[in-house]
Parts: structure tokens; sequence; C-alpha cells
């Protein structure tokens, strides 16, 4: 019988189609915006296999490529600039989090759905919705949604946050520190500072890379708030496998080379996990989360913006 089901999926055309796009998001000309609207437009035309299990398989490659991430945290730099930028990263990111939830509940949104766009603002864009999804058991179509509105925001940000920088003649370090708080993904922090200048893109990195130690606490505490009993707290794998991939590269540091493949592998295999994700909404679930998570994801973005770049200016 598995002989006979595993001949049909292999005459099926849909199947090497979907599995011959996959394979292409490993490339890195493929983006990660790209790899979502490829996923999405599969599912929009009704050309994903009924043999795939979306939500198993893209839980899986979610958590894998979030703890191969974690062998790119480089911990004593990081720690050095939490150190410096304590305030602003804690404050930044239990201040968006909870306008996240206060304005999800006022506009009547899907919880899980606000509090991802929350997550994706106040840390680390798709990173951080990738890691806090499986945390309290978030579907695709909220993930989907949630990515959705980081990514194009993000996209805005790598182009107007540089001409932004110039007319408001902020430094070189300020912009890093800017951008590293107020841009959502990583990718765009480092293409907004690189084209700003050295020191921001160095400045801009660090902050960053330091940011996104803050997936675990947040992941972690994610899960206590949606996990219905507190009594009794199970932390998810892969935030335990996160932790040790940090501390391996930490502590032997003489296979840094190692590291950067599993980091870079982790990367591409996440751009994956996006055309999964895409694969799992249509037109007609995106029309029925209506306007209601971009409006939130724009507000949530403005009040980081304008809050951190005040903060950064008066310490000026």
């Amino acid at each position: 019988m598995d002989n006979m089901s595993n001949f049909s999926v292999s005459k099926d055309p849909r199947f090497w189609l979907f599995t011959g796009l996959g394979v292409l998001c490993l490339f890195p000309f493929i983006s990660s915006p790209v790899a979502l609207i490829l996923g999405f437009t599969l599912a929009s035309l009704g050309l994903i296999p009924a043999c795939i299990d979306l939500g198993s398989l893209t839980k899986k490659l979610l958590s894998w490529s979030i703890v191969g991430l974690g062998f790119g945290i480089h911990l004593d730099q990081a720690i050095e600039v939490s150190k410096q930028s304590l305030p602003l990263v804690v404050g930044s990111i239990v201040f968006t989090l909870l306008l996240a939830v206060a304005l999800t509940r006022m506009m009547k949104l899907d919880l899980k759905t606000g509090y991802l766009i929350g997550a994706g603002t106040s840390i680390c864009g798709g990173s951080a919705i990738a890691a806090v999804s499986p945390a309290i058991n978030a579907k695709s179509d909220q993930m989907a949604v949630a990515l959705a509105c980081v990514f194009v925001l993000n996209s805005v940000a790598l182009f107007i946050f540089p001409v932004l920088g110039h007319a408001l003649d902020l430094s070189q370090h300020d912009f890093g520190l800017w951008s590293a708080i107020a841009i959502h993904d990583t990718s765009s922090v480092v293409g907004a500072a690189s084209s700003y200048g050295d020191e921001a893109l160095l400045v801009a990195t660090t902050t960053k890379l330091a940011r996104a130690l803050w997936i675990v606490p947040v992941a972690l505490i994610s899960a206590l708030a949606f996990g219905g009993n507190k009594k009794s707290l199970s932390i998810p794998a892969f935030i335990i496998y996160y932790c040790v991939a940090i501390g391996i590269a930490y502590l032997l540091p003489q296979f840094e080379n190692v590291y950067e493949v599993l980091f870079a592998v982790s990367k591409r295999t996440l751009v994956v996990c996006l055309f999964l994700i895409g694969a799992g909404i249509t037109i007609k679930k995106m029309r029925a989360a209506g306007h209601k998570p971009m409006l939130l994801a724009i507000t949530l973005w403005l009040a980081i913006g304008t809050s951190s770049l005040a903060y950064i200016k008066l310490l000026g």
C-alpha cells in the first residue's frame, strides 16, 4: 500500500513543482519575501499537493532553523552591547509587546496574530515570529499574516531609513543604534546601516545580535502566557537547543568556520520555512484577516521608530 502511495505521489506534477520550488529557496538568489510569495502563489492557484503536511513540516523545520541561528550569536559581544544599550533594548521590547496586546484587543484582532506582529516588531522580524510561533502554538495562517505584514514594512525600511538618517543629521553611531531597534529584520538592518557607513554597520549589527538573545526569554514568557497551565511550564525543546548552540559557539571558538556554515545553512532553511508558510495561505484567508493586521504593524512600527529615535536624540 505504501509503495502505491509513493508511486502516486511521484506521478503528481504538483508534488514535483512544490518540491522543486522548495529546493530553489535554498539558493541565495531567492530572498525571504520572494519565498513567501512563491508559496502564497502556489496555494492561491491550488497547486499544493494534498500529501504534504504543511503544518508539521513547517514547525519542525522552523525549530531546527532557529537552533542553527544560535551558532551565529557571539555571546560576549552581544552581552557587552546589551550592557551599553540595555534600557533602550529592554524598554523597546516590553513597550512594543504591551502596546501590541493592547491594540490587538482594542482592534478586536486575533490575539496570536497580533502578538506575533508585536514580537516581530520588537525583536528581530521573521526570526522572532518563527521562534515565538511554536511557543504559543500559533497556526500557519496566523504566522503567515504576521510575516507578510512585517516583511512589507521591513522592505520599506531598507530604503527610507538611510534617507531619514541623513535628513535628521544622525551620527554613524546613532543611526546604527536606531536602525537596529526600529528595523524589523537583521538583513534589512545590515543593508540600511552598510549604506550609511562602516561605524553604523558595526553598531547596528552588534546591537541587533544582542536583541536576538531576547528571543529566549520572550519565547519562554510567551509559552507561559499562552500555555494555559501555568503550574507546569514546559520549555519548548528548540529554545533549549538554541541556548546550547550559543554556548557551544562560545566555549569552542576554534570551530568558528563550522558555525559559520551552520548559521548560513540555517538562514537558508528559514527561507524555505517562509515558502512553506506562504503555501499555507490563500487570497481567501488574507481577505478574511482584513486590513487590521497591517494597520497594527504600521502603528507598532511608527511607535517604536519614533520613541527609540527620541530616546537616542535625548541621550545624544
